[in-house]
Protein backbone atom coordinates (compact mmCIF):
# COMPACT_ATOMS: atom_id res chain seq x y z
CA UNK A 1 0.00 0.00 0.00
CA UNK A 2 2.73 2.33 -1.29
CA UNK A 3 0.75 5.56 -1.36
CA UNK A 4 1.70 8.40 1.04
CA UNK A 5 -1.49 11.59 1.10
CA UNK A 6 -0.42 15.00 2.22
CA UNK A 7 -2.73 16.92 3.67
CA UNK A 8 -3.12 20.29 5.49
CA UNK A 9 -5.28 20.62 9.01
CA UNK A 10 -5.96 24.06 9.69
CA UNK A 11 -6.66 26.67 6.88
CA UNK A 12 -4.11 25.96 4.37
CA UNK A 13 -0.43 27.31 3.95
CA UNK A 14 0.72 24.88 6.89
CA UNK A 15 3.65 24.32 4.59
CA UNK A 16 2.34 20.70 2.76
CA UNK A 17 5.02 21.54 -0.25
CA UNK A 18 7.47 21.44 1.99
CA UNK A 19 6.90 18.24 3.88
CA UNK A 20 6.01 16.87 0.12
CA UNK A 21 9.55 18.15 -0.78
CA UNK A 22 11.33 16.33 2.20
CA UNK A 23 9.93 13.20 1.68
CA UNK A 24 10.37 13.38 -2.17
CA UNK A 25 14.02 13.93 -1.84
CA UNK A 26 14.51 10.02 -1.72
CA UNK A 27 15.00 8.06 -4.71
CA UNK A 28 12.37 6.02 -3.64
CA UNK A 29 8.93 8.27 -4.59
CA UNK A 30 8.50 7.63 -8.02
CA UNK A 31 5.72 9.79 -8.87
CA UNK A 32 4.02 13.37 -6.51
CA UNK A 33 0.61 13.96 -8.10
CA UNK A 34 -1.23 17.49 -7.00
CA UNK A 35 -4.05 18.14 -6.49
CA UNK A 36 -6.28 21.66 -6.36
CA UNK A 37 -5.85 24.40 -8.41
CA UNK A 38 -3.26 27.58 -9.61
CA UNK A 39 -5.61 29.38 -6.39
CA UNK A 40 -2.83 27.99 -3.66
CA UNK A 41 0.73 27.92 -3.57
CA UNK A 42 3.39 25.88 -1.69
CA UNK A 43 6.91 27.37 -0.88
CA UNK A 44 10.04 26.15 0.47
CA UNK A 45 13.50 26.40 0.13
CA UNK A 46 15.89 23.79 -1.13
CA UNK A 47 19.55 24.12 -2.84
CA UNK A 48 20.08 27.76 -2.47
CA UNK A 49 15.98 28.01 -4.38
CA UNK A 50 13.13 29.34 -3.25
CA UNK A 51 10.25 27.58 -4.59
CA UNK A 52 7.06 29.06 -4.83
CA UNK A 53 4.51 26.70 -6.78
CA UNK A 54 0.86 27.06 -7.61
CA UNK A 55 0.94 24.23 -10.44
CA UNK A 56 4.14 22.07 -10.55
CA UNK A 57 4.18 19.79 -7.75
CA UNK A 58 6.51 19.97 -5.02
CA UNK A 59 8.77 16.88 -5.96
CA UNK A 60 10.30 18.20 -8.41
CA UNK A 61 13.26 18.96 -6.24
CA UNK A 62 14.62 15.30 -7.19
CA UNK A 63 14.79 14.92 -10.73
CA UNK A 64 13.72 11.02 -10.64
CA UNK A 65 10.77 11.86 -9.94
CA UNK A 66 7.52 11.96 -11.78
CA UNK A 67 5.25 15.12 -11.65
CA UNK A 68 1.76 14.84 -12.55
CA UNK A 69 -1.20 16.83 -12.41
CA UNK A 70 -4.91 15.16 -10.83
CA UNK A 71 -7.71 14.76 -13.30
CA UNK A 72 -9.93 17.06 -10.58
CA UNK A 73 -7.11 19.82 -10.99
CA UNK A 74 -7.70 23.14 -12.24
CA UNK A 75 -4.69 24.55 -14.71
CA UNK A 76 -3.68 27.60 -15.43
CA UNK A 77 -1.59 27.22 -18.57
CA UNK A 78 0.49 30.53 -18.55
CA UNK A 79 1.27 29.25 -14.73
CA UNK A 80 2.38 26.24 -15.65
CA UNK A 81 4.59 26.86 -18.57
CA UNK A 82 6.15 29.73 -16.32
CA UNK A 83 6.68 27.56 -13.37
CA UNK A 84 8.30 24.78 -16.01
CA UNK A 85 11.06 27.55 -16.98
CA UNK A 86 11.83 29.38 -14.06
CA UNK A 87 12.71 25.92 -12.32
CA UNK A 88 13.60 24.06 -15.40
CA UNK A 89 11.29 21.41 -15.08
CA UNK A 90 12.62 18.52 -17.98
CA UNK A 91 9.32 18.32 -20.09
CA UNK A 92 9.24 14.65 -20.31
CA UNK A 93 8.67 15.00 -16.20
CA UNK A 94 5.31 16.48 -16.46
CA UNK A 95 1.99 14.47 -16.63
CA UNK A 96 -1.92 16.71 -17.42
CA UNK A 97 -4.63 14.48 -17.34
CA UNK A 98 -6.57 15.30 -20.01
CA UNK A 99 -9.65 15.88 -17.88
CA UNK A 100 -8.29 18.26 -15.74
CA UNK A 101 -10.12 21.58 -16.35
CA UNK A 102 -8.44 24.82 -17.36
CA UNK A 103 -8.66 28.25 -16.04
CA UNK A 104 -9.76 30.98 -18.89
CA UNK A 105 -9.78 34.69 -18.71
CA UNK A 106 -13.34 34.27 -18.75
CA UNK A 107 -13.61 32.42 -15.36
CA UNK A 108 -11.14 35.04 -13.66
CA UNK A 109 -13.69 37.56 -14.86
CA UNK A 110 -16.88 35.90 -13.66
CA UNK A 111 -15.35 35.73 -10.11
CA UNK A 112 -14.51 38.99 -10.44
CA UNK A 113 -18.20 40.21 -11.28
CA UNK A 114 -19.32 37.74 -8.77
CA UNK A 115 -17.31 40.02 -6.41
CA UNK A 116 -15.41 36.96 -4.65
CA UNK A 117 -12.54 39.08 -3.24
CA UNK A 118 -14.68 40.90 -1.60
CA UNK A 119 -17.41 38.48 -0.05
CA UNK A 120 -15.05 35.48 1.17
CA UNK A 121 -11.67 37.06 0.44
CA UNK A 122 -11.20 34.55 -2.91
CA UNK A 123 -7.65 34.83 -4.67
CA UNK A 124 -9.62 35.14 -8.12
CA UNK A 125 -7.35 32.77 -9.90
CA UNK A 126 -10.59 32.03 -11.91
CA UNK A 127 -10.31 28.01 -10.55
CA UNK A 128 -13.49 28.03 -8.79
CA UNK A 129 -15.59 29.72 -12.15
CA UNK A 130 -13.42 26.82 -13.98
CA UNK A 131 -14.40 23.74 -11.55
CA UNK A 132 -18.14 25.14 -11.63
CA UNK A 133 -18.30 25.04 -15.60
CA UNK A 134 -16.92 21.51 -15.61
CA UNK A 135 -19.32 20.20 -13.13
CA UNK A 136 -22.55 22.19 -15.43
CA UNK A 137 -21.01 20.42 -18.11
CA UNK A 138 -21.15 24.17 -19.71
CA UNK A 139 -20.41 24.60 -23.32
CA UNK A 140 -17.72 27.09 -22.92
CA UNK A 141 -15.86 24.62 -19.91
CA UNK A 142 -11.67 24.08 -21.43
CA UNK A 143 -9.94 20.93 -20.80
CA UNK A 144 -6.56 20.43 -20.86
CA UNK A 145 -7.00 18.22 -23.71
CA UNK A 146 -8.52 21.19 -25.70
CA UNK A 147 -5.30 23.00 -25.43
CA UNK A 148 -2.75 23.03 -28.12
CA UNK A 149 -0.38 24.19 -25.76
CA UNK A 150 -0.68 21.71 -23.05
CA UNK A 151 -0.84 18.49 -25.75
CA UNK A 152 2.75 17.36 -24.94
CA UNK A 153 1.81 16.81 -21.58
CA UNK A 154 -1.33 14.72 -21.72
CA UNK A 155 -1.58 11.28 -20.29
CA UNK A 156 -4.10 9.41 -18.43
CA UNK A 157 -2.66 10.06 -14.87
CA UNK A 158 -5.00 7.70 -13.06
CA UNK A 159 -3.79 4.58 -15.13
CA UNK A 160 -0.01 5.85 -14.79
CA UNK A 161 -0.22 6.43 -11.15
CA UNK A 162 -1.65 3.39 -10.50
CA UNK A 163 1.27 1.19 -12.89
CA UNK A 164 3.32 2.73 -10.09
CA UNK A 165 1.21 1.47 -7.39
CA UNK A 166 1.09 -2.09 -8.79
CA UNK A 167 4.75 -2.43 -9.26
CA UNK A 168 5.27 -1.45 -5.15
CA UNK A 169 6.72 2.34 -5.97
CA UNK A 170 5.63 5.35 -3.81
CA UNK A 171 3.32 7.77 -4.76
CA UNK A 172 2.50 10.85 -2.93
CA UNK A 173 -0.56 12.80 -3.04
CA UNK A 174 0.25 16.48 -2.66
CA UNK A 175 -3.04 17.60 -0.86
CA UNK A 176 -4.25 21.63 -1.61
CA UNK A 177 -5.30 24.34 0.96
CA UNK A 178 -6.64 23.11 4.15
CA UNK A 179 -9.43 20.88 5.51
CA UNK A 180 -10.89 23.95 7.10
CA UNK A 181 -11.87 25.14 3.97
CA UNK A 182 -13.56 22.11 2.24
CA UNK A 183 -16.02 23.11 0.73
CA UNK A 184 -18.15 20.11 2.65
CA UNK A 185 -16.45 19.53 6.02
CA UNK A 186 -15.69 23.19 7.03
CA UNK A 187 -17.68 24.44 9.73
CA UNK A 188 -17.39 27.79 8.18
CA UNK A 189 -19.19 27.91 4.71
CA UNK A 190 -19.48 30.40 2.81
CA UNK A 191 -16.06 30.94 3.57
CA UNK A 192 -14.78 27.84 1.98
CA UNK A 193 -12.77 27.25 -1.41
CA UNK A 194 -14.49 25.08 -4.71
CA UNK A 195 -13.62 21.52 -3.67
CA UNK A 196 -13.02 18.88 -0.91
CA UNK A 197 -10.03 19.70 0.51
CA UNK A 198 -9.54 15.72 2.86
CA UNK A 199 -7.71 13.17 2.25
CA UNK A 200 -10.06 11.58 0.73
CA UNK A 201 -11.13 14.39 -1.80
CA UNK A 202 -7.84 14.42 -2.75
CA UNK A 203 -7.39 10.18 -3.87
CA UNK A 204 -10.75 11.14 -5.69
CA UNK A 205 -9.33 13.66 -7.70
CA UNK A 206 -6.13 11.88 -8.40
CA UNK A 207 -7.83 8.34 -8.96
CA UNK A 208 -6.35 6.42 -6.62
CA UNK A 209 -8.13 3.84 -4.16
CA UNK A 210 -8.18 4.53 -0.12
CA UNK A 211 -7.19 0.70 0.11
CA UNK A 212 -3.78 1.98 -1.86
CA UNK A 213 -3.00 4.41 1.47
CA UNK A 214 -0.17 3.46 4.04
CA UNK A 215 0.28 7.02 5.22
CA UNK A 216 -1.60 10.14 5.62
CA UNK A 217 0.26 13.18 6.77
CA UNK A 218 -1.65 15.85 8.10
CA UNK A 219 0.16 19.08 8.12
CA UNK A 220 -0.25 22.13 10.70
CA UNK A 221 1.17 25.06 11.89
CA UNK A 222 1.66 26.13 15.33
CA UNK A 223 0.46 29.50 14.32
CA UNK A 224 -2.67 28.94 12.04
CA UNK A 225 -2.84 31.40 9.31
CA UNK A 226 -5.93 32.92 6.45
CA UNK A 227 -5.97 34.67 3.98
CA UNK A 228 -6.03 38.67 4.08
CA UNK A 229 -9.04 40.53 3.97
CA UNK A 230 -12.32 39.50 4.41
CA UNK A 231 -11.77 35.49 4.16
CA UNK A 232 -13.53 34.09 7.48
CA UNK A 233 -12.99 33.21 10.65
CA UNK A 234 -10.16 32.76 12.59
CA UNK A 235 -10.49 31.88 16.20
CA UNK A 236 -7.64 33.14 18.72
CA UNK A 237 -6.39 35.54 15.80
CA UNK A 238 -3.12 37.76 17.02
CA UNK A 239 -0.94 40.30 15.20
CA UNK A 240 2.45 39.94 13.51
CA UNK A 241 3.84 42.10 15.85
CA UNK A 242 3.13 39.60 18.49
CA UNK A 243 4.30 37.17 16.58
CA UNK A 244 7.78 38.89 16.31
CA UNK A 245 7.34 39.60 19.73
CA UNK A 246 6.99 36.33 21.53
CA UNK A 247 9.42 34.13 19.42
CA UNK A 248 12.08 36.91 20.10
CA UNK A 249 12.37 37.03 16.06
CA UNK A 250 15.37 39.58 15.12
CA UNK A 251 13.84 40.70 12.23
CA UNK A 252 9.99 42.33 12.31
CA UNK A 253 7.92 38.48 11.23
CA UNK A 254 5.10 38.60 8.78
CA UNK A 255 4.30 36.45 5.90
CA UNK A 256 2.29 37.36 2.90
CA UNK A 257 0.49 34.71 -0.13
CA UNK A 258 1.95 33.36 -2.55
CA UNK A 259 -0.85 34.03 -4.59
CA UNK A 260 -2.70 36.41 -3.54
CA UNK A 261 0.13 39.12 -2.25
CA UNK A 262 -1.68 40.44 0.64
CA UNK A 263 -0.87 39.96 4.53
CA UNK A 264 -1.92 36.94 5.65
CA UNK A 265 -3.63 36.58 9.54
CA UNK A 266 -2.37 34.96 12.17
CA UNK A 267 -3.43 33.47 15.00
CA UNK A 268 -2.51 31.14 18.07
CA UNK A 269 -2.95 27.56 17.81
CA UNK A 270 -6.75 26.30 17.59
CA UNK A 271 -7.29 22.33 18.77
CA UNK A 272 -10.59 22.21 18.13
CA UNK A 273 -9.84 22.49 13.82
CA UNK A 274 -7.03 20.20 14.33
CA UNK A 275 -9.19 17.57 16.20
CA UNK A 276 -11.89 17.75 13.85
CA UNK A 277 -9.51 17.40 10.61
CA UNK A 278 -7.90 14.20 12.85
CA UNK A 279 -11.28 12.90 13.18
CA UNK A 280 -11.60 12.64 9.40
CA UNK A 281 -8.99 12.57 7.96
CA UNK A 282 -7.55 9.92 9.99
CA UNK A 283 -3.76 10.69 9.88
CA UNK A 284 -1.01 8.42 10.93
CA UNK A 285 1.62 11.02 11.22
CA UNK A 286 1.53 14.90 11.95
CA UNK A 287 4.05 17.46 10.90
CA UNK A 288 4.28 20.41 12.57
CA UNK A 289 5.33 23.82 11.08
CA UNK A 290 6.77 27.07 12.44
CA UNK A 291 8.39 25.98 15.70
CA UNK A 292 10.97 28.99 14.97
CA UNK A 293 7.22 31.19 15.68
CA UNK A 294 7.10 29.66 18.90
CA UNK A 295 10.99 30.92 20.00
CA UNK A 296 13.82 31.92 17.63
CA UNK A 297 15.95 29.80 19.74
CA UNK A 298 14.78 26.80 17.58
CA UNK A 299 15.11 28.26 14.52
CA UNK A 300 17.24 25.70 12.32
CA UNK A 301 17.15 23.08 14.98
CA UNK A 302 18.12 19.45 13.70
CA UNK A 303 17.23 17.14 16.83
CA UNK A 304 13.92 17.18 18.69
CA UNK A 305 16.28 17.61 22.13
CA UNK A 306 17.95 21.01 20.60
CA UNK A 307 14.67 22.53 20.79
CA UNK A 308 13.50 24.38 23.87
CA UNK A 309 11.94 22.96 26.91
CA UNK A 310 8.23 24.97 26.49
CA UNK A 311 8.04 24.02 22.95
CA UNK A 312 8.66 20.54 23.09
CA UNK A 313 6.05 20.60 25.68
CA UNK A 314 3.64 21.79 23.32
CA UNK A 315 4.48 18.98 20.33
CA UNK A 316 3.67 16.38 23.00
CA UNK A 317 0.59 17.75 24.29
CA UNK A 318 -0.66 18.09 20.55
CA UNK A 319 0.69 13.93 20.50
CA UNK A 320 -1.70 13.42 23.51
CA UNK A 321 -4.39 15.38 22.41
CA UNK A 322 -4.57 13.54 19.07
CA UNK A 323 -3.46 10.38 19.89
CA UNK A 324 -1.14 10.41 16.65
CA UNK A 325 3.12 10.45 16.58
CA UNK A 326 4.03 14.09 15.38
CA UNK A 327 6.94 12.86 13.27
CA UNK A 328 8.24 15.87 10.95
CA UNK A 329 8.91 19.17 12.88
CA UNK A 330 9.79 22.30 10.72
CA UNK A 331 12.36 25.02 12.26
CA UNK A 332 12.85 27.21 8.91
CA UNK A 333 11.62 28.03 5.62
CA UNK A 334 14.47 25.54 4.11
CA UNK A 335 13.62 21.38 3.50
CA UNK A 336 16.44 20.34 5.66
CA UNK A 337 15.44 22.49 8.40
CA UNK A 338 13.27 19.49 9.47
CA UNK A 339 13.75 17.16 12.36
CA UNK A 340 12.67 13.75 11.56
CA UNK A 341 11.55 11.66 14.40
CA UNK A 342 10.07 8.48 12.38
CA UNK A 343 11.59 5.24 12.79
CA UNK A 344 14.63 4.11 10.65
CA UNK A 345 12.77 1.80 8.86
CA UNK A 346 9.88 4.26 8.29
CA UNK A 347 12.03 6.55 5.98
Amino acid sequence: MPVTVVVGGQYGSEGKGKVVAYLAKTDDVAAVVRCGGPNAGHSFEWGGTKYSLRQVPSGVINPATMLYLAPGSVVNQSVLLEEIDRYSVRKNRIRIDPLAATVTEEDIGTEERLKLKERIGSMLSGTGAATAKKVLRHEGVRLARDVRELEEFLADVAVELNEFLSQGKRVIVEGTQGFGLSLHHGRHYPYATSRDTSASGMLSEAGISPLHVDQIIMVIRTLPIRVGGDSGPLPNEISWEEVTKVSGYPIPVAEYGTVSGRLRRVARLDMSIVRRSAMVNRPTQIGLTGVDYLSYRNSGARMFDDLIDSSKEFIVNIETALGVPLSLISTGPGVDNTIDRRPRGAR
